[in-house]
């Protein structure tokens, strides 16, 4: 009774931290966003207006007409920034949804093609918490690569086996030797991962080798 106790205890911590790195990883994205994309799609709509000439009415139309579109983008931008802030609602939505949305930002960037393909359905079972795990996870592995691989494509494949989630994130980077990874790499990445994978009962399988890029096959059971 005191182990199922402590176990329970160091889960609920285990969630509340999850929660607390996805509001920071979210953040981190608006701020970004907002700085490289929102920031200078203004820019260029108050260029636009200010290089008007009134006395040229033909020419002032197109540039009214492109300040106008320009704006649009801006809203369109803000409301999906507005869809980030609502992660919980997201990960409600179904974790497909939660992780196409990770997924898009990161494909804005323009520096990685990315594939998504998903096999069988969604079981109607259905556990918050472990959804919550394994998109904190998918988020620590997109870090990873983007610091780290130097990868052009990352490709996504979201099983559903009859007894659980197998999610697989392969990407087309340096590769590397896992045993001969330095330790506070270990220690920031992949051992982080793996505990949580082990916290909600899962497994994680990496394979990885210098110039053949990487694949994180994380399996999580939902009996």
């Amino acid at each position: 009774m005191e182990e199922k106790e402590q176990m329970k205890v160091i889960f609920e911590a285990e969630l509340i931290k999850t929660q607390m790195e996805i509001q920071e990883q979210t953040l981190q994205t608006i701020g970004t966003d907002l700085h490289d994309n929102i920031g200078q799609l203004l820019s260029l709509t108050s260029l636009t207006l200010n290089s008007i000439e009134l006395d040229n009415p033909d020419k002032a139309r197109q540039k009214i007409n492109a300040a106008i579109e320009l704006n649009l983008k801006s809203i369109k931008e803000m409301r999906q920034l507005g869809k980030l802030l609502h992660g919980e609602q997201l990960l409600k939505l179904g974790l497909e949804e939660a992780i196409r949305s990770e997924v898009g930002w990161i494909e804005k960037s323009g520096r990685f093609a990315i594939v998504f393909n998903i096999c069988g359905d969604r079981p109607l079972a259905n556990n918050a918490d472990k959804d919550l795990i394994l998109f904190r996870i998918t988020q620590e592995i997109l870090n990873n690569i983007i610091k780290h691989s130097g990868a052009g494509e990352i490709t996504f494949k979201l099983d559903y086996p009859e007894n659980g989630i197998r999610l697989q994130v392969i990407d087309n980077g340096e590769g590397f030797e896992i045993d001969q990874l330095p330790e506070e790499q270990k220690g920031m990445g992949l051992k982080n991962i793996q505990k949580r994978a082990e916290i909600v009962g899962g497994t994680i399988f990496i394979q990885s080798k210098p110039g053949e890029g990487t694949c994180v096959d994380i399996f999580i059971p939902y009996p």
